[in-house]
């Protein structure tokens, strides 16, 4: 619906510029923000007594005098309330419980292995549960809770396909606006990766993004010019069902060849099957096992990581000549296995033109970018800044 530029309509822009000024930039002045939006300090003057009476910045000690009276200033309320971000993988859940700015106050992981979808429902009303029991007493308490799913999502929230999950047509966001009456996110676990690593990770500082999150399946998350790119039914950054061999192995997808059947924790852990390695009766064989394995030096587990690296620099070396990124960031749990991937993923990508090795980013495995990014999501909405 196209916007009527009435009053009403411009005090609720200024008001979340205001707000947006304080929240990068407290503690600043009064005088500062007017100088900073080109408002007069009248019009500053009363959108900021607005947001004090909702709770949301409060004032701090004085400023530094610049030749008159010294300013009091002003601070974005981070405990005003708290926000709720999901990342639901093939084989974990994480849940955290975050501040407004995004600081996590509180987590907890469930390890998750080829449950239905009724199994995982079960456990992320668990998890949800004892992060909103876990939240400390605020204004306006939990805003809004995101769920990111490794999977094609409508614009609705719909979740159209996540193959690895075996899930089709689920309507999530429903499910949960009906149990909790909250304000729900559904968004691809890769997108919120992308748009938590631009918030409040390494992606800071670059314009163009490609994060791409390495698990049981891949997903891609594309920051372009600043702003997270979805398409135009918000289908884009699939990029692990590219095709990188013709003829390959069938997907779940439906297609054959794609990229994640060979460069994935999936394939990785298929192909040390097929070789007979196997972590004893009493244990699943895991990505953690095979890494224990190339600490030790054992040459076959050695190779397969070398396969399965030669495989996403293959993948790299397509995203790098199609999109020219700044920097690609490599998260999730396959990651964790940087030491014995960045050799030959580097040998793939050296060649590749307009990009440099040193904007290749491999995240911490304790870095949670995609809840970071739900819950930047959720922040937005609840302070009307999307």
């Amino acid at each position: 619906m196209k916007k009527t530029w009435n009053q009403h309509v411009v005090k609720k822009e200024n008001k979340s510029l205001v707000q947006k000024i304080i929240l990068n930039s407290s503690p600043i002045s009064r005088t500062e923000i007017a100088n900073v939006t080109g408002l007069n300090k009248g019009t500053v003057s009363s959108l900021v007594n607005d947001l004090l009476e909702e709770q949301l910045i409060y004032e701090s000690g004085i400023g530094e005098s610049s030749g008159g009276r010294r300013p009091v200033m002003l601070i974005f309320n981070q405990l005003a309330g708290y926000s709720i971000g999901i990342d639901i993988g093939v084989n974990y859940l994480l849940g955290i419980l975050t501040d407004l700015k995004g600081n996590i106050r509180h987590e907890k992981t469930t390890k998750l292995s080829n449950l239905s979808f009724n199994e995982i429902e079960d456990v992320l009303y668990k998890t949800i549960d004892f992060l909103i029991d876990a939240a400390p007493p605020s204004p306006y308490g939990i805003i809004g809770i995101g769920i990111g799913v490794p999977g094609t999502i409508w614009e609705n929230g719909e979740i159209l396909l996540a193959p690895n999950l075996g899930w089709t047509n689920i309507k999530l966001k429903q499910i949960l606006q009906e149990k909790y009456d909250l304000p729900i996110i559904i968004e691809n676990e890769a997108n919120a990766g992308a748009y938590g690593e631009k918030h409040f990770g390494v992606g800071k500082a670059y314009s163009n993004i490609v994060y791409i999150s390495i698990g049981i399946g891949i997903g891609t998350g594309l920051i372009i010019k600043e702003q997270l790119y979805k398409g135009k039914h918000g289908f884009s950054g699939e990029l692990g069902h590219m095709t990188i061999e013709v003829n390959g192995k069938q997907c779940k997808c439906g297609s054959d060849g794609c990229w994640e059947l060979y460069a994935s924790e999936q394939a990785l852990l298929e192909n040390a099957r097929r070789l007979g390695i196997s972590a004893g009766d009493d244990e699943e064989l895991s990505l953690e096992y095979l890494l224990s394995l190339a600490e030790t030096g054992h040459q076959e587990t050695l190779k397969l990581f070398e396969e399965v690296a030669n495989y996403i620099g293959v993948g790299l070396k397509n995203i790098i000549n199609i999109f020219n990124p700044d920097q690609i960031i490599i998260g999730n749990r396959i990651a964790s296995a940087e030491k014995w991937l960045q050799a030959p993923i580097h040998k793939q990508i050296d060649q590749t033109i307009g990009f440099h090795e040193d904007n290749l980013v491999f995240l911490d495995p304790a870095t949670h970018s995609t809840a970071l990014g739900l819950v930047a999501f959720a922040i937005e909405d609840f302070l009307g800044m999307k």
